[in-house]
């Protein structure tokens, strides 16, 4: 080998470690490090995941409309609510009494807890024709019971976990493996607190030190999860948390380092100013510079509830535009289903994300891999307040804000996204003969067609204005119900 040749392995050597160093640089633990760290842009791209909350507390399933029933041991325990509505507070308590009995303790749900009709295969067919392009299933929520066969769960003195109690099964890596297989990622929620674990109760930092940590990392460990959504941690600073330097070890050291991704929930007064993107709940009008992400149920419960009746979900036509209002302002929708106890996701959920799918296979061209434009809508004139009450805001508000305004409020005529020179202008009704669209302006390039529907569409400039000439459509001719998406190309 000639003294040529050394020197130029020699200097690929010296490259690639060079290379290896850079894309090695270990994350402090600071958020001022922590936040350095990009959010992959599958993330961006997906726009639509399922939400799914399934434990102990779908067995009774219950509590009052316009609250949460997965909070059913804290709502029966404390005696309290909290949601939609005008509570006495012991109605929870009431309710198992009257329908258990009074020495029927919340832990005794585990044993019910069978999951005899859970297959993830089905569970993943359904979310891919739903048009999702991810899935986060809760491993464990507030009580603690994990779906996972894990040491900590047992900490309190007995078997907590679904491989030694209920379902005797290994419900989070059956879920994994299920929605890798058919192309979705898979997400694992975890609540870092426990309302009744002994330790959180009376010894947090030793609740933290001996059972939060090992079982998060065990988890992380396991699954290797796409995105680990952490919740529960209003109650004590991210520094007691020791949110920080978890996730430097997280980042650096874990099975999950190179792909996972997480949340903003990692102490109090964390959300949406540190950690991976953005969260919000039941809310609206919200628009990050971070990636983003709305999460809600169908109803207003994300656990299973059976207390609600068909008027209390959300119809497709509001869930189809509550989809295109979030990603219009650049987030995410992870909408909820709550299966039974048995595994089995309710008909009405499943006819939601069904006709969801169907609309997604027309239009989502103008959702998928789309960013925000410079405007997320067009309003007409009015007031664009949301008259809220207080508690969780209900889906039914973007259909006031859309087709059934009230007398005086502003309506949005149009949402918006962008790919590229390509501008989309998804309309709420169907326009009457003319389309018009404020401040866009057409390049000599621009073509505008109607997703679904063959050929081009003839166009007019006048003003400051485009105006589309639209076809006059029968109901069955129409490519799709709900909202309709306009491709404007090359727009300048």
């Amino acid at each position: 080998m000639d003294r040529i040749d050394i020197k130029l392995i020699s200097m690929v050597i010296f490259l690639l470690s060079t290379l290896q160093i850079t894309y090695a640089q270990p994350y402090e633990p600071t958020w001022e490090s922590l936040d350095r760290r990009p959010v992959p842009s599958w993330f961006e791209d997906a726009k639509f995941g399922i939400f799914i909350h399934w434990g102990p507390y779908s067995v009774p399933a219950w509590s009052p409309k316009g609250t949460y029933s997965e909070w059913y041991q804290y709502w029966m325990q404390s005696k309290s609510l909290f949601g939609n509505g005008n509570f006495k507070g012991d109605e929870v308590y009431q309710y198992h009494r009257k329908t258990y009995g009074d020495h029927f303790d919340y832990y005794e749900f585990g044993d019910q807890f069978k999951a005899d009709l859970y297959d993830p295969a089905e569970w993943a067919s359904l979310f891919k024709d739903a048009g999702a392009k991810y899935v986060v299933l809760t491993s464990k929520h507030h009580d603690g019971f994990t779906l996972w066969p894990n040491e900590q769960a047992n900490d309190r003195g007995f078997a907590w976990n679904s491989m030694e109690v209920g379902a005797k099964r290994d419900l989070v890596g059956d879920y994994v493996k299920a929605m890798r297989s058919s192309g979705l990622k898979a997400g694992l929620y975890y609540s870092l607190y426990e309302w009744y674990h002994p330790w959180w109760q009376t010894d947090k930092q030793r609740f933290v030190d001996e059972h939060y940590l090992p079982q998060v990392k065990d988890l992380v460990q396991k699954y290797q999860p796409d995105i680990l959504w952490t919740d529960g941690e209003w109650d004590m600073e991210a520094e007691k948390w020791r949110s920080m330097e978890f996730l430097a070890w997280l980042y650096n050291e874990s099975a999950a380092k190179d792909n996972i991704l997480v949340n903003d929930r990692w102490g109090k007064g964390i959300r949406q100013k540190h950690g991976g993107y953005y969260t919000t709940e039941y809310e609206a009008g919200k628009t990050y510079d971070k990636p983003w992400e709305e999460c809600r149920g169908m109803g207003f419960s994300f656990g299973y509830n059976q207390n609600e009746d068909a008027p209390d979900y959300n119809s497709t036509r509001s869930l189809v535009l509550l989809l295109v209002d979030v990603v219009s302002g650049g987030g995410n929708l992870l909408l909820d289903i709550g299966p039974d106890a048995r595994g089995s996701i309710p008909p009405v959920m499943q006819q939601r994300l069904l006709e969801m799918g169907q609309w997604l296979e027309v239009n989502g061209e103008a959702i998928y891999g789309t960013r925000k434009w410079k405007e997320a809508a067009q309003w007409s004139a009015g007031d664009r307040k949301i008259d809220h009450a207080g508690g969780y805001l209900g889906g039914d508000y973007i259909l006031k804000q859309t087709v059934d305004p009230a007398p005086g409020k502003a309506v949005k005529e149009l949402f918006f996204t962008s790919k590229g020179d390509d501008l989309y202008a998804i309309s709420p009704r169907y326009p009457k003969e003319k389309l018009v669209i404020k401040g866009v302006k057409p390049s000599k390039k621009t073509r505008i067609t109607l997703l679904g529907h063959d050929g081009e569409l003839p166009y007019t400039r006048e003003g400051n204005n485009l105006v589309i000439t639209v076809p006059a459509l029968t109901y069955d001719e129409l490519p799709c119900y709900h909202a309709w998406s306009f491709k404007i190309t090359a727009v300048k």
